[in-house]
């Protein structure tokens, strides 16, 4: 491969990706375009007007999708065309020489790049996040920022982010440069603990850092919880609710941490407005909280959404719990780290490779951080596509399978309710085109998984 296959290959797959998605964002968008009407196989699950503001909220995001995704296109076709990264580049070493190192101090200057190229991205992205915010997501009642909560908690992701990834990017670049003709290895390793630390403090020091998370208070709830997680052997040790509803109405549930050290966290948005009541009343920081919301602005719009009732969100668990037992997290650490090998070991065979960086303007230089950049972004690309696809699959069948699980905890009415209205409250959309959703869907459509739970003849698989 020369340099100009390696420039005008790399423009050529994001333009056929590029196609490739358009084509079925519109697949799905002629989807809601023509749906005008509840169909009869959905009538069961969801009422007319529901179906009615689902329709409108899926066809704002659609349009919204696909003019923000063809200017990103475009940006990012400039960017390499033009060789962004080059001046990119070059405009780390001027502020590297600005705070007194030379530009030949391969490490800050690969710092001083890591920091430009997230400034520029989160910048460029800023008005897409806006208008999905402040626009579509107000005009369908998600929405409960203000401006000013917001751009705080933008400044402060940004800051966080640039804490944890700079010193990844500093150790990266040192490891390649110092561990001989195995640093793949040493990379792979080091890379990851980092994984494993993140995992292992993110829920309890950097999370909390956005979100308030309280521990569920004593009741029927929380006895509920504990049997089920009891009747499963799964270590639970804390049981939370994070105020999710301070930023939208959108809910959720997840579990986290090692061995004993098991965590199950709730949205406040997932329950019931009488649950989430009780958690406001039983902190003892709820009429402080009430008065710095009227200050910076979160909990705005306090319209609470139907939520699930014990049972449902006992059931909604077990469908969590059941990814944990039938050791789905495992599965997906273990090709993670497959993964991540392989893409260290290809890295390793073309870091060296002049051609790679002349095709992107660097004909003198060869950064370390440069070349990781090319390789993951640009020459793997394919490959990554093809995993993804791969991975969202994988994705359907391990939710299909806690589905079952839950479905054999005695949960499948409830399961399938809460499935259901949480679908509601989130003006989920029940058509969609198959090859759309089959491509993009890690979970598989409502309809699908009712018809799973519903199915007599399906088990429980270990998958």
């Amino acid at each position: 491969m020369n340099e100009t296959f390696i420039f005008y290959g790399s423009i050529g797959f994001m333009t056929v990706e590029f196609l490739w998605e358009s084509y079925l964002s519109y697949r799905q968008h002629k989807v809601y375009k023509e749906n005008k009407e509840v169909p009869k196989e959905v009538r069961v699950i969801i009422d007319e007007e529901t179906f009615k503001k689902s329709r409108e909220y899926g066809l704002d995001r659609s349009w919204f999708g696909m003019i923000a995704g063809t200017i990103k296109q475009c940006i990012n076709t400039a960017f390499v065309f033009y060789w962004g990264q080059k001046y990119l580049w070059r405009a780390a070493g001027n502020l590297v020489q600005l705070v007194g190192y030379g530009s030949e101090c391969e490490i800050v200057h690969s710092i001083a790049f890591g920091f430009l190229a997230n400034a520029v991205s989160t910048v460029l992205d800023l008005p897409f996040s806006i208008y999905n915010n402040f626009v579509i997501e107000e005009k369908h009642g998600f929405n409960k920022q203000t401006y000013g909560f917001y751009f705080k908690d933008k400044l402060k992701k940004f800051l966080v982010s640039e804490a944890i990834s700079l010193p990844i990017v500093a150790s990266v670049v040192w490891i390649v440069k110092n561990g001989g003709n195995f640093f793949f290895v040493y990379l792979w390793g080091f890379v990851t603990l980092v994984i494993l630390a993140l995992m292992t403090i993110y829920p309890d020091y950097i999370a909390p850092l956005f979100d308030k998370y309280t521990p569920l208070p004593d009741g029927d709830l929380k006895a509920k919880i504990e049997s089920l997680a009891a009747s499963i052997d799964f270590p639970l040790y804390k049981l939370y609710v994070v105020e999710g509803s301070k930023r939208s109405s959108h809910s959720n549930a997840y579990f986290y941490g090692f061995f004993k050290n098991k965590r199950i966290v709730l949205f406040d948005t997932l329950l019931e407005e009488s649950e989430a009541a009780k958690i406001r009343e039983a902190s003892p920081e709820s009429e402080a909280k009430k008065e710095s919301e009227k200050q910076d602005g979160s909990g705005k719009n306090e319209t609470k959404k139907t939520g699930c009732t014990t049972d449902e969100v006992l059931a909604v668990l077990g469908h969590e719990l059941g990814h944990w037992k039938l050791n789905h997290v495992l599965k997906n650490i273990i090709i993670t780290e497959a993964n991540l090998f392989l893409l260290f070991l290809v890295f390793n065979s073309l870091f060296k490779y002049k051609p790679l960086y002349v095709g992107f303007g660097f004909d003198e230089e060869t950064p370390v951080f440069i070349g990781l950049y090319i390789v993951m972004s640009y020459i793997l690309a394919p490959y990554n596509t093809v995993l993804s696809f791969g991975m969202t699959l994988l994705s359907r069948r391990f939710e299909f399978a806690a589905d079952a699980f839950a479905k054999k905890l005695g949960y499948a009415e409830n399961l399938k309710k809460g499935l259901v209205k949480l679908s509601k409250d989130n003006l989920g959309f029940p058509v969609y085109d198959w090859l759309f959703s089959s491509w993009h869907h890690s979970h598989p459509p409502l309809l699908q998984r009712i018809a799973a739970i519903d199915d007599k003849k399906k088990s429980v698989k270990s998958d």
